[in-house]
């Protein structure tokens, strides 16, 4: 037997092996005005793989700017030297279907508890990055015998960022302001190329490579059943959220996923309060409703979020007692509650702060998963297996036949990337009454992801919560609908009977158009504006019919008129909005050639010269007039449209331009344009209107090119969007529903909205202005109102 001595004696050796942290990068994780270069950190974690037997560094994919994604799986030696033996009992574990019974205590027994550990998603939120560095060089070195616990019953696997573009990004802005009177400010530009924040709203439907590459590499080959992911708030918040999530639940989330997080969070919670640290918060602010933001607790794994007060990038704040917040849901950080037990009382605030806090989080979270490994293996499983064993509703079925084949396509493509098995029936069956085709698809309940599948293709019902009875209602973290049949335009039957097809697993996914093409492209295919995209591109003709919309490449028919190429300007503001980067996003996935329009060439004039339509994407009035207050940023960030910018869009218009607002954009064309028209909703508070993200039900109020491909009612994205009464004589193109407007999510006063415009068309000298009360290109996700925009930019 080797002498213990000996084995510390190793142990000490190879610890003194190891990169630390504060001398490979010049000072301590969490300095004061610290930031980190991507390319060093990937070094960093390179070095720790090779001197330490516990750390495996993979690169598992690359970022949209093609910078690499890495993890490090971090376990005892023993483990690592047969991760794909672990991985394989994961497998085995997440499908009880082929798991005998009496396998499932070996497993259980064999297995190691999968962690999950991603940061720095948001990159200004730059904390968790720093804690990721100092504690892969914890695990990789001590000799605790808590951390060979840890190591011995689990494998970490960690994400030092998931965002490696915006770390780069945000250390290139801080660095350059540092020192001046924008140090530590935000930058004027999104810090991840196409969508900004909405990075962590992208977990089911996978539009960006980073959520592509987690979800196919880390999630579904691993099946974690602990996923943590680290995040930061607002300075004026408590220091620290943990878990319990607030109501809502959202139904599809298994009991066992909730109660375990309950569990990791308490702990999570007591282990902080004993260390000293202040200001931790439970049960407050965050909510467990959309699946945009708990990807694997649909597939049996508990998703841990904390959040952390933030400082000014790197830069230390001093937070007095009196500014911390008491606005926040569900507690006051002045307060002393049940959930906030021990107040913070203000004072300095550091990155360092942040990280200490959650350094610990990280150790006690690990430490549950290494104590309790048999029972998270089992339940983890438990959940899986009742998953499988659904029976109400059976199954979805997606008909042979669709109004957008492509749309259909993308939605079991969307399904089959989130683990989801799909079916093909080789026979006509019935089901419910109605009769299917071969080749329609069936998506069954009785799978172990079905949680997944079923809460994207059922309607949500959102509960009516309030702050007190008859006041203004509770706000969602997020939004409150994502009903993919509705978003998409597809059509999706639940089957609650039993479902008596003859089926063989999909390999592939094709669907017949209900649109009559005869050689054409149909406009209701979404996928047929990529192809009209490209032939503008290679240089051929494209013909559209002017009445059912059909578009014809390269030769015409009887009844097509030349459809020309637009010439497509999307508005960029200094002030960086989402919602553009979306459009961008959106553009370039159907292949449309654009040029982004910044503030001063629009204040240029002559935009006729190189633009027929312009876009503006979704944002307030004041952002698009004013832009960025006068101090807040460098000289050259300040600044909008200003009256010379309106001046130049009306003189546009007037010449035979076209202008199209998207959502709240179109407040500023009326405030600045001079568009007769009124937003109804304005100035009606929160008690009387709300609608916090959901699908609502519209119809066609006229008949329309800008309709082409819809059906006369469809569903629009309404997220605390405008609604229109417009003056006599203008166009409404669609409306709100008289009655049942809700389609999907929560909407409180519908009669603010029935029978109200949605979208209308305004001449404006030769020209014209089309005003959307909604987004018609919402998350990548509605395919179905896609068309309305596309539409609007060619006709």
């Amino acid at each position: 037997m080797i002498p213990r001595i000996l084995i510390l004696l190793a142990v000490a050796l190879a610890a003194a092996a190891q990169p630390v942290p504060e001398q490979f990068f010049g000072h301590r994780m969490g300095a004061d005005k610290s930031t980190l270069e991507w390319a060093k950190v990937v070094d960093y974690f390179k070095q720790l793989d090779a001197g330490s037997q516990r750390v495996q560094v993979v690169e598992f994919g690359k970022s949209t700017e093609g910078r690499p994604l890495i993890a490090a799986y971090i376990s005892a030696p023993a483990t690592l030297n047969r991760l794909e033996y672990f991985r394989q009992i994961q497998k085995r574990l997440a499908d009880p279907r082929k798991l005998p019974s009496p396998d499932v205590s070996k497993l259980v027994a064999e297995g190691k508890t999968i962690v999950l550990i991603t940061c720095s998603i948001h990159a200004t939120e730059v904390a968790s990055s720093h804690a990721a560095i100092e504690f892969a060089h914890r695990l990789a070195t001590s000799s605790d015998p808590a951390i060979r616990h840890i190591l011995d019953n689990t494998i970490v696997i960690l994400a030092p960022s998931i965002n490696p573009d915006g770390l780069d990004f945000i250390t290139s802005w801080y660095r350059k302001t540092l020192g001046t009177a924008h140090e530590g400010t935000s930058p004027p530009e999104l810090y991840q190329k196409y969508v900004g924040h909405d990075n962590n709203r992208d977990w089911y439907i996978f539009s960006q490579a980073e959520t592509r590459a987690i979800v196919s590499q880390l999630h579904n080959r691993w099946h974690p059943q602990i996923v943590y992911d680290l995040h930061q708030m607002g300075p004026t918040a408590a220091r620290i959220w943990v878990p319990p999530f607030m109501d809502p639940i959202e139904p599809n989330v298994d009991p066992l996923i909730i109660q375990q997080a309950n569990l990791l969070g308490a702990t999570m919670a007591a282990d902080l309060t004993a260390s000293g640290r202040q200001g931790v918060a439970v049960n407050a602010m965050y909510d467990f409703w959309t699946p945009a933001r708990h990807y694997q607790s649909y597939h049996g794994g508990i998703r841990i979020l904390t959040e952390s007060a933030s400082v000014r990038i790197a830069t230390p704040v001093n937070i007095k007692a009196d500014q911390l917040s008491t606005s926040s849901q569900g507690y006051s950080a002045r307060e002393r509650t049940w959930n906030h037990i021990e107040p913070w009382q203000g004072g300095p605030w550091r990155l360092r702060d942040i990280v200490d806090d959650q350094l610990v989080a990280m150790q006690s979270l690990l430490t549950v998963a290494a104590d309790r490994r048999g029972a998270f293996l089992r339940n983890f499983h438990t959940m899986l297996a009742r998953a499988a064993s659904r029976t109400s509703p059976s199954a979805f079925v997606l008909p042979a036949v669709q109004t957008d084949p492509g749309a259909a396509k993308h939605l079991l493509e969307t399904l089959a990337f989130g683990a989801v098995e799909i079916e093909r029936a080789t026979t006509e069956f019935t089901a419910q009454g109605k009769q299917y085709p071969a080749g329609s698809y069936v998506v069954r309940m009785s799978q172990p992801f079905s949680p997944f599948a079923k809460t994207l293709l059922e309607k949500q019902n959102y509960p009516d919560l309030r702050l007190y009875p008859g006041g203004p209602p509770k706000r969602p973290y997020d939004v409150t609908a994502h009903t993919l049949p509705l978003l998409l335009g597809v059509e999706v039957d639940q089957i609650n009977s039993e479902l008596a097809a003859r089926t063989e697993p999909a390999k592939a996914f094709a669907f017949n158009s209900a649109a009559s093409s005869s050689g054409s492209l149909p406009a209701s295919d979404s996928t047929s504006w990529r192809e009209v995209n490209a032939a503008w591109k290679s240089g051929r003709a494209v013909y559209r019919h002017p009445s059912t919309g059909a578009f014809s490449i390269a030769r015409s028919q009887p009844g097509f008129q030349p459809l020309p190429k637009p010439r497509v300007g999307l508005y960029r503001s200094f002030v960086p909005s989402m919602d553009e980067g979306w459009t961008r996003w959106i553009l370039e996935h159907f292949a449309w050639e654009y040029s982004s329009l910044p503030n001063a060439r629009i204040r240029q004039g002559r935009l006729l010269d190189n633009y027929d339509v312009i876009v503006f994407p979704d944002q307030t009035p004041q952002m698009i007039h004013n832009g960025y207050r006068q101090g807040s940023m460098p000289a050259e960030f300040l600044g909008g449209l200003g009256p010379e910018g309106a001046a130049a869009l009306k003189e546009f218009a007037e010449s035979g331009g076209k202008l199209v607002f998207l959502n709240d954009s179109s407040d500023y064309a009326i405030e600045h344009l001079g568009i007769p028209a009124r937003n109804i909703l304005a100035g009606v508070p929160s008690r009387d209107f709300y609608c916090p993200g959901s699908l609502l039900n519209v119809q066609a109020d006229a008949a329309s090119p800008l309709m082409l491909g819809l059906p006369r009612e469809f569903t629009v994205w309404m997220e605390s969007s405008p609604a229109f009464e417009p003056a006599a004589g203008l166009r409404s193109i669609a409306r709100y529903k008289p009655s049942g407007v809700l389609a999907s999510g929560w909407l409180l006063g519908e009669k603010h909205i029935a029978g109200k415009s949605a979208l209308i068309e305004v001449p404006i000298g030769r020209g014209r202005a089309i005003l959307f009360g909604f987004r018609p290109q919402y998350r990548a996700q509605s395919y179905l109102t896609l068309k309305l925009l596309f539409n609007a930019l060619v006709l």
